[in-house]
Order: structure tokens, then C-alpha cells, then sequence
């Protein structure tokens, strides 16, 4: 576990089948909910998908790191359980400093998923974490109290225009006001 922007997330290499579906399991994620993976830099990003709209590099430009979750379509080296079958990832290049240096430490895509059992409250301080998780968990980086509020904004480009799939920390009007 380590802590993000606001909340704190479970990390896991996005190659390895065994560990994401070991973070779906301590979440009791739907396994048909696909899972966002961090990145270091947007060269990572092209070398997990298969298109980068000229749309999104503008996007990615303006907000990251950070904020912003960019669903694309994936290539297929990516494990079909990290996009639950889909075809499809979110990526985010995270803004904080702890799992940036994860990723660039690691040189590879680690599962950008908040820590909390699914469709519950994340926690933005470790002691708020939920016992049956925390149990579960190899390493605890501890942060302290984050500063809590709207997660990433979600954003699907694998069409002809952006498409706003979850309200979050970036509001929709800004994401369209650079795409003009």
C-alpha cells in the first residue's frame, strides 16, 4: 500500500497475472472491473497501447501528472485480468512523489487501484484502513494524513472524441476548453 494524491492505493506489478489478481482478491474487485495502472513517463504509455490520439497527448500534456485517468485501447501484452477482458486500460502518470518513484524505480506499470474493498470509501490515513485488507498487505508505506477529495477524472479516448466516464478531480469544461 502507498499513499497518492488524496487517498492511499494498493501497487502491484501490472505484468504479473498472480499479483493483480491478488490485489483483486484483497479488494473483492469484480473480476469484470477492469484495474488503471501508473506509469513513469508518456513513452511507458505508448508501449502499453495500441493508439495515442493526438486528442489525448493533449490531455496528458495539460494535466499530468496526475488528476487524470486516460482510458485507452491496450495492446496485447497487457494480462487480460488487469483489463478484465475489456481490451481496454486506464493509465494515470501519478503527481505524488511516492508512487512515481515506485514506477521509475521499478521501470514498470504498477496497479493504480485505491485501497479500500470495492465500492467502498477509500482511506486517506493508514489507521482508517480496513482490518481484512490491512492483513493481507506485504508492505504498508505510511505517509501519514493525505489530503482526501475527488479521486482522478476518468476519461475513455479510444473513440473520435474524449469521453468523460467518471467526474472526478478535473472538471469536464477544462478538459474540453484545451481541445479547442
Amino acid at each position: 500500500m502507498f499513499p497518492t494524491r488524496c487517498l492511499y492505493g494498493l501497487g502491484a506489478d501490472a505484468f504479473n497475472v498472480d499479483a493483480v489478481n491478488r490485489v483483486f482478491k484483497i479488494k473483492r474487485r469484480p473480476v469484470n472491473k477492469p484495474m488503471s495502472v501508473l506509469v513513469k513517463d508518456i513513452k511507458a504509455v505508448e508501449e502499453l497501447v495500441q493508439y495515442v490520439p493526438p486528442y489525448a497527448l493533449q490531455i496528458m500534456n495539460s494535466f499530468w501528472p496526475g488528476k487524470i485517468t486516460i482510458i485507452f485501447e491496450a495492446k496485447a501484452v497487457l494480462p487480460v485480468n488487469l483489463t478484465a477482458g475489456t481490451g481496454k486500460i486506464g493509465i494515470r502518470i501519478p503527481e505524488h512523489t511516492v508512487p512515481s518513484a515506485l514506477v521509475n524505480m521499478l521501470n514498470s506499470p504498477i496497479t493504480g487501484t485505491s485501497a479500500n474493498l470495492s465500492g467502498s470509501q477509500g482511506c486517506s490515513i493508514v489507521s482508517d484502513l480496513e482490518p481484512i485488507i490491512a492483513d493481507k498487505l506485504d508492505l504498508v508505506l505510511d505517509a501519514g494524513r493525505l489530503k482526501g477529495g475527488a479521486g482522478s477524472t476518468v476519461v475513455d479516448v479510444t473513440g473520435d472524441a474524449p469521453k468523460i466516464l467518471r467526474q472526478g478531480a478535473v472538471p469536464a469544461k477544462d478538459i474540453f476548453a484545451i481541445l479547442k
